[in-house]
């Protein structure tokens, strides 16, 4: 048997070893299911340490761009289905030998099309309907967001949970926030208003026909990141489709998703992290911050490894 100072000597030995696995280990583990997904984990700004030690992955957000309708607010089936079907019947639309209207079930389905004018062309396809074409498309969609605009300004629509309190700690900690959607600019900026003026024109509005390929094509993500000139792994979407969150992942973002009424059973085996809602799921700026996948190497030293093992991506 080894003598009791050579029992101390691997002991510590072994710990020393498991110290500097663990931080290596966290950056490439798969992200948990289940109960361990719901953790949170705290950012990594610290600067290296003078003694040096081993080597630890730091974490850096520098911007949140959200998705608007079932992010920001539940608008889809109470808002924008409403809207649409107001227009097609003041336009006096008819399939067969009924009105046209978009039933809640049948616009769950819709919504996998990105775009409103895009949406009512694939109905219109589908349905045959013989005088659908673009320009009735556009013509309808104006009118649609007119009358979106309107009950947005009804206050029937509120913000969904937590969306005011993580914006408002976003904007005091310097990280900057966009909104990039497929609806028309002025029925997000209806939205982004509900934040009062102060934090509004501090938000930047991606929207509409601003990019020519819409969701779940990247391009309006990378058109944020372009105009605020952040690196994708320093940002963090925050989405609630499976187009969405395609969008984020081909833009090489992180993306957290809060389920809403008609994509709560989409695909989102690529999100890093989801949540029913921003309260209930105790999403908060340090939570956001363990998602970005931003890391670089750095110096640190091994008595903060173990407590910060578990950063790296932020999954643990």
């Amino acid at each position: 048997a080894p003598q009791p100072a050579q029992g101390v000597c691997k002991m510590k030995t072994c710990v020393l070893f498991v110290t500097l696995l663990l931080p290596l280990a966290s950056a490439f583990l798969p992200a948990p299911q289940g109960l361990f997904a719901a953790k949170k984990f705290p950012a990594l700004r610290a600067a290296a340490s003078p003694r040096g030690g081993a080597l630890q992955l730091k974490a850096t957000l520098s911007a949140l761009f959200f998705d608007c309708d079932g992010v920001l607010a539940d608008t889809e089936r109470d808002g924008h289905r409403i809207a649409f079907n107001m227009a097609f019947k003041e336009f006096g639309l008819k399939v067969g030998d009924g009105d046209m209207e978009w039933g809640e079930e049948l616009y769950g389905k819709l919504c996998e099309i990105g775009g409103g004018k895009e949406r009512m062309m694939g109905y219109w396809d589908q349905v045959g309907w013989p005088g659908g074409n673009w320009e009735l498309a556009v013509e309808l969609h104006q009118r649609k967001t007119q009358l979106f605009q309107e009950l947005i300004e009804t206050g029937k629509i509120p913000l969904r949970p937590g969306v005011d309190a993580l914006i408002t700690e976003a904007l005091e900690n310097n990280v900057r926030v966009a909104v990039c959607s497929t609806s028309n600019e002025k029925a997000v900026q209806k939205i982004v208003d509900m934040l009062g003026p102060e934090k509004a024109k501090q938000i930047k509005i991606f929207a509409g026909d601003c990019v020519p390929r819409k969701k779940p094509s990247p391009d309006i993500y990378n058109l944020a990141r372009e105009d605020y000139q952040v690196r994708p792994e320093d940002v963090v979407v925050i989405e609630d489709s499976g187009i969405g969150l395609k969008a984020a992942k081909e833009a090489g973002m992180s993306c957290l998703v809060t389920l809403s009424t008609y994509t709560k059973n989409d695909d989102f085996t690529d999100a890093d992290h989801i949540v029913d809602d921003l309260v209930s799921g105790d999403v908060d700026l340090a939570t956001l911050d363990g998602l970005a996948v931003s890391t670089q190497w750095e110096d640190w030293g091994v008595d903060r490894d173990v407590m910060n093992s578990g950063v790296g991506r932020g999954r643990w």
